[in-house]
């Protein structure tokens, strides 16, 4: 038989090699002078633990392909096939036809140069790599399957099976490729690591990107998908361990798009990839190889556990109503103390390209920031990659807008996960990522982060700037962040503010506890047990638990309301005057409150407030650290406003430490009756924030409160 392959590469190289050995005519066609130079002077030769033989072959460039061809054989990577494709146009014999021997699906391309019926379409999946101009490594025998697109088994198509090595004649061979379609998506995945192809399927910690990035590509087949090598579209759980046995006998350790990126340093067949199939995880993992091709990032595992938490936001978090947007490949440095870990921001904060969303579908339409927040830059900066928008209350007051879904809770999808920082308590909670920023004017990072089992910390007033942040109460709004263990708070803490952590906590600390909070009638009963349990279990490690008066934080507390609602009034008031249909109905109820505040008012308010900022800080004149309470009950079905005697219920033990400044951070110290998380609230003097975050872990690890999964299902550890 007679066949012109073009493309000498891997695969092309490979067949012809088998072909000219078993006595067959065959012309390699090749765009590399090196490697057809090279094949015409010394033969082309197979190598590696298959078998190894060299034999004579002739090559010639694109430029000198005869003018009549009878068969040929297209081997070119994909994104190459429409240059092939020509290469066809006027040469083709009547009676002759094309053979396709490439991964992806381009039959449509070729079929509209050469036509339909003059194309047969192959399946190959052994490994192979050329090593050099003229040297081919095949590592291992794999399934070759060869159809008619029609699915007839043809006087032709049984020629080229016999003829072909290791090659079968099947009736459907798009089946095959839509399950190759599969396995490549993964291969994909894989390959924005430096891991081997083995090793990328077999951790469990990818496994359900894995899984799901093939389900997403099973779902789109329009045939029956075939399985092949281990490979099982019916047991897709099973393929995995079948799938790095296979590989592990291989000597192709790494896929071919590894090698274009990391050895050849060449364009990979991502467009194709994008452009032949929909879905999220494709498109996340053709984003990255983008990065990569451009020279923004490099391959490494970094890049794989960006994917997995696209996954899990896609599983977790949209079900939850904890993402407004996911944003691919997003830009960082190279590295940094922050490497490679994904970071969720509150979408009230500014993201590049991304408008400041608010809570609020008007916003949410508006222009996108033209820069980051200073806080998201300095993520960047740090290595973080920056890779979600979350939900939060409108405008962080407090309040659902009825077109903008509340964040549900991680432990009770039926139950709120908190305001306004919902959306990012909610991730971290659901184990798609570790830590998330938030903001917190009167407890909108610490409350949901109590009801979600979280960690929720509340720097001191300033400490993380607020430029590029929507403002509520200028003198009450803080940044901070939400996390799945005080370590993650104090690296991320750390990073964002240039301070080395404080030392560990030697002999057990002071403890600050106010009288009579546990008694107060807003305490449910399993918040009040929760939180004394955590109190006894502290005392017998050693802690001096210390009764403190509380009464100067109960006095600067009452200037809270006229604090917050003439601000938010300065911020939000001419709006509300002008388009008041912006707001939904409670948040525009809570601002307009803001205008009965008067200026008389505010500035008594601000005057008391410095006034007894002394008094305040008193507490903790006797102590290390004052714990009480976070929240007086579990999650409810929904978050309160604000000016409700149920929202201001829910700030009791917060607000406080906003109109301080002093930093607080609220940690999981049990569970309620009811399976819901119940946190404690640990607060510590203004500028203190080091000192804080050691204490606090010092509690966590003391009080080693056992964790449990979500409601939402496939929670992960995710952080190294």
């Amino acid at each position: 038989m007679q066949l012109t392959i073009i493309g000498a590469g891997a695969i092309g190289g490979t067949i012809g090699a088998h072909l000219i050995r078993d006595g067959h005519d065959i012309l390699f066609c090749d765009a590399d002078p090196a490697h057809v130079d090279a094949i015409n002077r010394n033969g082309l030769t197979i190598e590696g633990p298959v078998e190894n033989f060299t034999v004579t072959a002739r090559a010639v460039t694109p430029e000198d392909l005869p003018d009549r061809l009878e068969r040929v054989a297209i081997a070119v990577k994909s994104h190459h096939t429409a240059q092939a494709a020509e290469l066809l146009r006027g040469r083709l014999a009547p009676d002759g036809y094309v053979v396709s021997f490439q991964n992806g699906l381009t039959a449509d391309i070729l079929s509209a140069v050469v036509g339909p019926e003059r194309l047969i379409v192959c399946f190959v999946n052994f490994g192979a790599d050329v090593l050099a101009p003229g040297r081919i490594m095949q590592g291992n025998v794999g399934t070759f399957r060869i159809g008619e697109p029609t699915g007839e088994i043809t006087p032709r198509l049984r020629e080229l099976a016999e003829a072909l090595p290791y090659a079968e004649a099947t009736g459907n061979i798009l089946g095959f490729l839509w399950g190759k379609e599969a396995y490549g998506a993964m291969l994909y995945a894989g390959a924005v690591s430096d891991l081997s192809i083995a090793d990328s399927l077999e951790d469990p910690r990818w496994r359900p990107l894995m899984l799901a990035i093939a389900r997403e590509v099973l779902a789109q087949a329009p045939v029956e998908p075939e399985g092949f090598d281990g490979f099982d579209p019916r047991d897709l759980e099973g393929s995995l361990a079948r799938l790095v046995t296979f590989n592990r006998t291989s000597a192709k350790s790494h896929s071919g798009i590894y090698r274009d990126l990391m050895v050849r340093k060449r364009k990979t067949e991502v467009d194709d990839l994008l452009n032949d199939l929909a879905g999220p995880l494709t498109t996340y993992a053709g984003q990255i190889i983008k990065a990569i091709e451009r020279g923004e990032r490099t391959c490494e595992v970094a890049n794989l556990e960006l994917l997995a938490a696209y996954e899990r936001a896609e599983r977790l978090g949209r079900p939850l109503n904890a993402v407004v947007e996911l944003f691919p490949a997003p830009p960082r440095a190279a590295d940094g103390p922050l490497h490679g870990v994904p970071v969720a921001v509150k979408d009230m904060i500014d993201i590049a390209g991304h408008p400041r969303g608010n809570g609020n579908p008007h916003a949410m339409r508006a222009r996108p920031a033209t820069a980051d927040a200073p806080v998201v830059a300095a993520l960047r900066a740090a290595g973080a990659d920056v890779f979600a928008a979350t939900s939060l209350l409108e405008y962080a007051a407090g309040a659902v807008h009825p077109e903008a879904p509340e964040a549900m809770n991680p432990y009770a999808t039926d139950r709120t996960a908190g305001g306004s920082s919902g959306g990012s308590a909610a991730l971290v909670g659901a184990g798609v990522c570790a830590v998330a920023l938030g903001t917190d004017t009167g407890g909108s990072i610490r409350l949901p982060a109590h009801y979600c089992a979280t960690v929720g910390f509340k720097p001191s007033h300033g400490t993380l700037p607020l430029d590029g942040v929507e403002r509520l109460a200028p003198t009450l709004d803080h940044v901070g962040l939400l996390t799945a263990d005080v370590a993650v708070t104090a690296k991320v803490f750390s990073a964002l503010t240039g301070t080395a952590p404080a030392a560990a906590v030697g002999a057990p600390p002071r403890i600050g506890v106010i009288p009579g909070q546990l008694e107060r009638a807003e305490v449910e009963p399993d918040v009040a047990a929760a939180v004394r349990g955590a109190i006894e279990t502290l005392r017998a490690a050693g802690c001096a638990i210390v009764e403190v008066d509380g009464s100067g934080l109960d006095e600067i507390e009452k200037t809270f309301s006229d604090i917050l609602l003439f601000e938010a009034w300065q911020v939000h008031g001419e709006r509300v005057t002008a388009t008041p249909d912006h707001y939904g109905p409670e948040t525009l109820r809570l601002l307009r409150s803001g205008a009965e505040v008067s200026a008389a008012a505010y500035q008594d308010a601000l005057d008391t407030r410095e006034r007894l900022l002394p008094a305040a800080a008193e507490v903790y004149a006797e102590v290390d650290v004052l714990l009480g309470p976070a929240a007086p009950f579990v999650a409810p079905v929904t978050t309160p406003p604000v000016d409700t005697p149920e929202g201001e219920a829910e700030g009791l033990f917060t607000a406080v430490h906003n109109l301080t400044g002093a930093p607080a951070l609220v940690l999981p110290c049990g569970w309620g009756s009811t399976g819901l998380p119940i946190g404690l609230q640990l607060s510590s003097p203004f500028g203190t924030d080091s000192a804080l975050l050691a204490l606090a872990a010092y509690v966590e690890s003391t009080l080693a409160v056992e964790s449990r999964d979500p409601a939402v299902a496939g929670s992960a550890d995710v952080w190294e």
